[in-house]
């Protein structure tokens, strides 16, 4: 597969969890990728974890969580 498929699976899959009402709650950092927890708004018990392996699907949830930040929507 190409990086960039594989890029937008990564990004489709991120998407998908933000339009149905998840949000990232932790973001953890190692060589092999990015692991991001998404917990639903109405209901904390709900958490999904998706291992994000490009660059660029990194790049595109660090946007997500700074465009949130800069609304006053996460603390």
């Amino acid at each position: 597969m190409s990086a960039y498929k594989e890029f937008l699976e990564e990004k489709q899959k991120i998407d998908e969890l933000i339009d149905n009402g998840y949000e990232i709650t932790c973001v953890r950092e190692n060589l092999s990728g990015a692991f991001v927890e998404f917990t639903n708004t109405q209901n904390l018990e709900d958490k999904v974890e998706l291992h994000i392996l490009t660059a660029d699907a990194r790049k595109h949830f660090s946007n997500i969580i700074i465009h949130k930040q800069r609304k006053g929507v996460v603390q």
